[in-house]
């Protein structure tokens, strides 16, 4: 990781998968119906916990699955700009955006590159 700490196309992925990890944990754990308190154990992060009986239960809904069961707009941006972000770290960015690269495309093309380095690999490159 270290090597392509300053790689633009690892920024540009980093980023948006954090993006896309605060807008989930903002909607998992709203401000509102949670307070954090930090673990006795040094490095643990803070445990959440619901700020009461009500929030508990308004909590128990609130599930990944739940969440990408109703795939809200700002969920489907969030994973648009990390699709493209990664598209663009192939090489891929124009076909991404040109609608090109349906999943069966995507999968063949990292076959390819698959095979294409293993070979590399067994020549000893």
């Amino acid at each position: 990781a270290v090597d392509y700490a300053d790689a633009p196309h690892a920024i540009a992925i980093g980023t948006a998968a954090a993006r896309l990890n605060e807008l989930r944990e903002n909607w998992l754990n709203p401000p509102n119906l949670v307070r954090r308190e930090p673990e006795v154990v040094p490095g643990y992060p803070d445990r959440i916990l619901p700020v009461n009986e009500e929030a508990a239960q308004k909590l128990k809904k609130r599930t990944l699955t739940n969440l990408y069961n109703e795939r809200p707009a700002w969920l489907q941006h969030a994973h648009k700009a990390l699709d493209e972000a990664v598209a663009e770290a192939y090489g891929w960015g124009d076909d991404w955006r040109a609608g090109a690269l349906n999943d069966d495309e995507i999968l063949s093309r990292l076959f390819r590159l698959n095979q294409e380095r293993a070979a590399g690999q067994e020549q000893g490159v």
